[in-house]
C-alpha cells in the first residue's frame, strides 16, 4: 500500500503537473491583471479590448483599440508604470511576485522587432570585427530582447553598469 501511495506522490510532483499549475498560476494573474486594467480604462473612460495569454513563462496582456498612445508615453515610461502597478496588484492578490508583461498599442511588440533588427546588425559588427560593441542604456525589456537574440544568432552579451544607465555589451565568439 505505501508503495502505491509513494508512486501518486512522484506523480503529482512530475514535472507535467508543475508545469500545469505555473500555466495555472499565470492564467490566474492574468485574469487579476485583467481586472485591474479593466478598471484603470473604466476610471480613465477610455475604451480597449485586453487580451491574455501565457508567453516564456509569464502572463502577457495586451491593450488594444482606441486612442492609447498617452498610456505609452514617449519611451514607454508610462506603460512600464502601468505594468509595475499591475504586478503590484496582482502580487496584493495572489501574494506572489508577478513577472506579467503589459503591452500597449503593439508599442512593445514593434519594440521587440526594432532590438531584434539592431541585434542582428551588432552582431555583424561583432562578427566582423572581432571586437566587442557596447550599445546605449536601456531598460529591463529591452536588454532582454537584445540578450535572447544575440543568444539565437550564437554569441555572447552581458549586462554592464547601474539603472538607468546599465546597457549591452555584445562579445565577440
Amino acid at each position: 500500500m505505501s508503495e502505491v501511495v509513494e508512486q501518486i506522490e512522484e506523480s503529482e510532483k512530475s514535472p507535467k503537473r508543475e508545469k500545469k499549475s505555473l500555466v495555472a498560476r499565470l492564467e490566474e494573474e492574468g485574469d487579476v491583471a485583467a481586472d485591474y486594467l479593466e478598471g484603470l480604462l473604466d476610471i480613465t473612460d477610455l475604451d480597449g479590448d485586453i487580451d491574455i495569454d501565457v508567453e516564456n513563462d509569464r502572463a502577457s496582456l495586451a491593450i488594444a483599440g482606441g486612442a492609447l498612445g498617452h498610456l505609452v508615453g514617449e519611451r514607454g515610461e508610462v506603460l512600464d508604470a502601468i505594468q509595475e502597478l499591475t504586478r503590484l496588484a496582482v502580487q496584493t492578490s495572489t501574494g506572489e511576485r508577478s513577472r506579467l508583461m503589459l503591452d500597449i498599442d503593439n508599442f512593445r511588440s514593434e519594440k521587440k522587432e526594432e532590438l531584434a533588427k539592431l541585434a542582428h546588425e551588432i552582431a555583424g559588427q561583432v562578427k566582423s570585427s572581432g571586437e566587442a560593441v557596447k550599445l546605449r542604456p536601456m531598460n529591463a525589456f529591452e536588454r532582454k530582447v537584445i540578450h535572447d537574440t544575440i543568444q539565437e544568432i550564437g554569441l555572447t552579451s552581458e549586462s554592464e553598469g547601474e539603472d538607468p544607465n546599465r546597457c549591452v555589451v555584445v562579445l565577440p565568439e
